[in-house]
């Protein structure tokens, strides 16, 4: 009777705010953190530019803050974080107005405290300044308009030039854009095919571009060129020259512990759709959605961001089929139930392990490690 009486005072709405609030602030602290230190993949990774060697893949980002710092003088540490503070601040204001009229549940909460969700970015602070928020933005923002009945014709032609123009910031957005097709599947209960279609033309053609006539990404000179205008990076994608199968299959011990994150995931989500209907078929749709980034886990490295970037997206995603309300502190009161105790147990879990970016696939340094565990050593260390 007691756990009843707590559980039902739990107020689940406010609890996604606060989880909201500090995740926005944790990662807007850390990418400035990561920019003055001249990071060379948070800072970095948006200073690859045309400037070395001509046309490249991620390449039109450097050159946009090179020209910036033509016009204005100021360092591009400042320019960049400029420009993540307004994407990242834009991704989680947007987000928090797509469930302000929801009401939300404890299992949806779940989903944000997943080990690859919002508490990822907590997790593995790599996960910061990363020009996924690109994506993350414009899918939240493509979200609201859908579940607002403000997407026009002319807005969804917006959106396939912001996802043209992004892939040329990082192709990624390319093995991710069957969501916008998703998402639209779920607000008209059908399938139409030639209006998803300019979406991945959208992201098709410039990918196509790209591997016909994109160079490498530092042609020899990056580093001079960053030298020269005021950056100097260490490390980073500047530096990276792996091969990225043959470094996986080297440390295959590490990475097939992915497959237990991933089977984790799974289970998250499938429970999540075990109480929607019509879950058969969006089911296909998000195992399609994951097939179609498949080339990804075989291409590159970063097995855990992918992960992640497929969670965070579908968060934004279920928001859709939220109920609405008209308070904003709208949520589900919690029921001791079956179903409540095995969320628990989700909960519990999720914020016990880790995903790294790349490298270690499982790791039991989750959140709850990081904030009660680890300063306790750092002090016996000390």
């Amino acid at each position: 009777m007691r756990l009843e009486k707590v559980v039902s005072n739990f107020n689940i709405k406010i609890g996604i705010y606060f989880l909201i609030a500090v995740t926005a602030v944790y990662t807007l602290v850390f990418t400035y953190y990561y920019n003055l230190k001249d990071d060379g993949y948070i800072l970095g990774d948006w200073l690859i530019n045309y400037q070395d060697g001509g046309f490249k893949r991620r390449g039109l980002s450097g050159s946009f803050f090179f020209l910036l710092q033509d016009l204005t003088g100021l360092r591009l540490n400042y320019l960049v974080y400029f420009v993540q503070f307004l994407i990242i601040s834009g991704f989680f204001w947007l987000y928090t107005k797509l469930i302000r009229y929801k009401a939300t549940d404890l299992l949806y909460f779940s989903l944000l405290l997943s080990s690859i969700g919002f508490v990822g970015l907590l997790n593995t602070v790599t996960y910061v300044g990363k020009k996924e928020f690109i994506v993350f933005l414009l899918f939240t923002w493509f979200a609201y308009l859908l579940d607002n009945g403000k997407l026009s014709k002319n807005k969804e032609y917006f959106f396939c030039i912001a996802l043209f123009v992004t892939t040329f910031l990082h192709e990624v957005v390319l093995f991710y854009v069957p969501y916008f097709a998703i998402a639209l599947y779920l607000k008209t209960g059908k399938f139409e095919f030639k209006r998803y279609l300019k979406y991945f033309l959208s992201v098709g053609i410039p990918t196509l571009l790209i591997l016909a006539f994109g160079k490498n990404i530092n042609e020899g000179r990056s580093l001079q060129i960053l030298c020269e205008r005021g950056v100097h990076p260490t490390y980073g994608i500047f530096y990276w020259n792996i091969n990225e199968r043959d470094y996986i299959r080297q440390h295959s011990n590490e990475y097939i512990l992915y497959f237990l994150s991933l089977a984790l995931s799974i289970f998250h989500i499938g429970y999540y759709l075990k109480f929607l209907n019509d879950r058969k078929v969006l089911s296909i749709l998000l195992i399609g959605a994951f097939l179609f980034s498949f080339p990804l886990f075989y291409l590159a490295i970063d097995w855990g961001r992918w992960m992640y970037i497929h969670m965070m997206l579908i968060i934004v995603l279920f928001a859709l089929l939220l109920r609405k309300e008209r308070s904003i502190y709208a949520f589900e009161p919690i029921v001791i139930s079956s179903k409540f105790y095995i969320t628990l147990f989700i909960i519990i879990f999720s914020l016990l392990y880790r995903v790294e970016m790349s490298g270690k696939g499982f790791t039991f340094e989750g959140i709850i490690y990081r904030v009660f565990v680890a300063p306790l050593e750092l002090l016996n260390k000390m």
